[in-house]
């Protein structure tokens, strides 16, 4: 952090900046030095920090239901076993609710986006300057660990989304069919096949940008109000962070939430036969 006394802004900045590695016109392949030296670095820069925590959720995950799905019993269930066949029954009917297709993907998805963005949500709650100071005092300069907070991260897991959309489009329209969507609604004329293309082009676009960006920024905007009420004196954050915390739990549950339903949605839409 610039200075052991930073000022306001210096502290929103650095709290607010990943760990960025890439190849510098100057300095080649390095960690930048401040969002300056990160922007230099350009597109294929890459945010450590965000892959790395993203990784570590996902594992956290995967252990978790591994875990339950080994000690499975017929009796009794203990409280690991309990709580994974509710978020699976969970699942399991927001998808046949919404979803009216064939697919074994779409519950497994579902399940795994919602669980998955839930925890990286969840790292909200860990207060804003424990993991960054952890990390500097082992020579690490900047940490973001909330990795939805990341633009490029929601963006990736929309897109992910979007790829789904476009092959089951294609598979169970054909790309005929598909093409015939595109361009013969909402207007079922010859004549009119440039206004849908572009209407139908701009509403297929839409939905993974709404998705990244919705999760973005609400998770961004809960993070820099943590981040704003560190700056307070002690006596004010603990009466202002405790309940806003409480709030954000809501939040961060909503979002994984509505980004999950959103997903199954959209595949619901793609996988539909007109």
């Amino acid at each position: 952090m610039a200075g052991t006394n930073p000022t306001a802004s210096e502290y929103i900045q650095h709290h607010l900046q990943n760990l960025t590695l890439g190849f510098h016109p100057e300095n080649g392949l390095s960690f930048a030095h401040g969002a300056k030296e990160a922007q230099e670095m350009g597109f294929w820069a890459i945010h450590v920090d965000t892959l790395g925590w993203s990784v570590l959720l996902g594992c956290i995950f995967l252990y978790i239901f591994n875990k339950a799905a080994k000690s499975v019993t017929t009796g009794v269930p203990n409280g690991l076993q309990n709580f994974v066949e509710i978020l699976v029954e969970f699942v399991d009917k927001s998808v046949k609710e919404t979803f009216h297709g064939r697919s074994s993907l779409i519950a497994p998805l579902s399940l795994t986006i919602f669980c998955w963005i839930f925890l990286m949500n969840l790292m909200d709650l860990v207060p804003v300057d424990w993991l960054p100071m952890l990390a500097s005092s082992l020579g690490i300069e900047y940490m973001k660990v909330v990795p939805t907070t990341d633009v490029n991260a929601t963006l990736g897991m929309s897109i992910s989304v979007f790829v789904l959309i476009i092959y089951y489009s294609i598979k169970v329209k054909g790309v005929k069919g598909f093409a015939a969507e595109l361009t013969l609604h909402p207007f079922n004329s010859k004549w009119m096949i440039p206004f849908n293309f572009l209407l139908e082009g701009v509403g297929l676009l839409a939905k993974p940008i709404s998705l990244a960006l919705r999760l973005f920024g609400n998770l961004y905007a809960g993070e820099l109000i943590f981040i704003l009420i560190a700056i307070l004196p002690f006596w004010i954050q603990w009466a202002l962070s405790v309940p806003w915390a409480i709030f954000h739990i809501l939040v961060i549950t909503l979002q994984a939430f509505i980004f999950m339903m959103l997903t199954i949605v959209y595949l619901s839409m793609a996988c539909e036969d007109h």
